[in-house]
Formats: C-alpha cells, structure tokens, sequence
C-alpha cells in the first residue's frame, strides 16, 4: 500500500467489497446502449467514505502514542 493509503481492517475491507461488487452488479444491469445512464457516485462515495474512517482512526492511534 500506498502512504496515503491506510491499512484496512477485515471488516473494512469486507465493506469495500461488498460496495465493490454492488458496482459491478450495477454495472453490468446497465445496457450500455443508451450511453450508460447507470450512477454509481452514491457507491463510491460510501468507499471513499470507509477509507476516510480508516485514515482518521490510524491518525487517532498514531497521535495517542
């Protein structure tokens, strides 16, 4: 992993993935023959979410060091 990236526990990453595989679902429902009118922003940003509470908690322990 990146260093901007935080390290992930195993229910953060199971919820990542659950979000993950809920855009493909979507993704493939869509038919594409109309330019793929399928929004996908509300699952990203509950991904983008996680890894935000996640940075923030490794800040939380890092600073009660």
């Amino acid at each position: 992993m990146s260093s901007n990236q935080p390290r992930l526990t195993a229910g953060e990453k199971t919820r990542i993935a659950w979000y993950v595989a809920r855009m493909a679902k979507r993704s493939m429902a869509d038919d594409r023959q109309f330019g793929g009118r399928v929004d996908q922003r509300d699952l990203q940003r509950k991904v983008d979410r996680v890894i935000e509470q996640a940075r923030r908690r490794e800040e939380r322990a890092k600073n009660s060091k």
